[in-house]
């Protein structure tokens, strides 16, 4: 088997995810190449280096997922598949390697694999039985350490993988498993749930209960206000279009029919969100104004990308970031989230405030 990284992603952004990895390889001295399969939610991309490579990796801003390749199986008997895959793995790894935190079997999430999730749904059960019984996986899952991924293209095939735990994400395959709350406004208040617990970490709700007061740009109906009341702040919400009634009945929310490129704050807030259908850079240029003014401590907001371009813009923002920034100490973080769809989502904060 050539060395190589799986990376799971969107359906339909396999080319944005493979132009991603093949950048990031380049700039840590690295090369490789994959053969695409349109709408599938994954690549493989063979390289030479994988193991280098991966352990030099940062989160990526279009892969849910990633992990290298140790080992693959074609023809599993289906009277037997668990045979092989121990086999393979004493093979790979020998038999004195530390046992496994978790296991997860992975498919792609694309229309064509849904029978193959349904398949591994059921096959991780009996698998991660005859795991604990070898001595290669804990009794008790732990999170901090690496996990064994068993990737099926279908149920015939297997490719087995090692991950680092500072990679891995905080929902099996990216894919957030998040309950849309019935009285908030609309979907999109998924999206800013899940950004923060993508961009904040497993104290999220701790580290928003110190903030008091947040700007929701673009904010009706409130999805994204209705997130930021439910943790205690008050939003001023900006947006020529109506809010929902329920929200503007908890007093948290003041709501200014105004421009969101025009507004300005009369005092700093703790947060500023914004999820306008915008030009992304005009959007990035706005946020940008505002963390330099002085006007927010951080910022999560949504770039909704160009069709065609989605890689290159992505690349000139971050770029033009840099630029605006230089000299500067910030953190910024970028994900195609789960919720998202033909968008990005950034999360910036200044750490040296005017």
């Amino acid at each position: 088997m050539s060395p190589a990284l799986l990376l799971l992603c969107r359906p339909g952004f396999e080319k944005e995810c493979l132009a991603e990895i093949t950048a990031v390889a380049a700039e840590l001295g690295h090369s490789g190449w994959a053969r695409l399969e349109a709408d599938s939610g994954f690549i493989r991309f063979e390289c030479a280096s994988a193991l280098a490579l991966y352990d030099a990796l940062a989160p990526l801003v279009f892969a849910r997922d990633v992990w290298p390749l140790l080992a693959e199986i074609d023809n599993l008997p289906a009277a037997d598949r668990i045979a092989p895959i121990l086999a393979a793995l004493t093979t790979t790894l020998g038999t004195e390697a530390p046992a496994f935190g978790q296991l997860f079997c992975d498919t792609a999430e694309g229309d064509a694999y849904r029978a193959t999730a349904r398949f591994a749904g059921k096959f991780v059960h009996p698998l991660r039985q005859a795991l604990r019984s070898d001595g290669r996986l804990l009794a008790k899952d732990d999170a901090k350490r690496p996990a064994l991924h068993a990737f099926f293209p279908d149920s015939s095939r297997v490719w087995l993988g090692v991950d680092r735990p500072t990679l891995r994400p905080a929902w099996p395959m990216g894919v957030a498993r998040l309950k849309f709350p019935a009285s908030a406004p609309s979907r999109s208040t998924l999206k800013l749930e899940e950004a923060f617990q993508v961009f904040l970490g497993p104290a999220w709700r701790e580290r928003l209960s110190d903030d008091r007061t947040a700007v929701d740009l673009g904010a009706a109906p409130g999805g994204w206000t209705w997130q930021l009341v439910k943790r205690g702040l008050h939003v001023d919400a900006v947006d020529n279009g109506p809010m929902n009634d329920e929200l503007m009945a908890t007093g948290q929310v003041s709501h200014h029919r105004a421009d969101g490129f025009r507004w300005q704050p009369e005092h700093p807030v703790d947060w500023l969100v914004c999820d306008m259908v915008e030009q992304p850079a005009r959007v990035a240029e706005r946020m940008l104004d505002w963390l330099e003014a002085g006007w927010a401590r951080q910022a999560v907001f949504n770039l909704k990308l160009p069709m065609k371009q989605r890689w290159a813009c992505w690349r000139d923002i971050r770029e033009r970031i840099a630029e605006r920034l230089a000299g500067r100490q910030y953190e910024l973080q970028a994900r195609q989230l789960y919720f998202d769809r033909e968008e990005i989502t950034l999360y910036l904060a200044l750490e040296d405030r005017p």
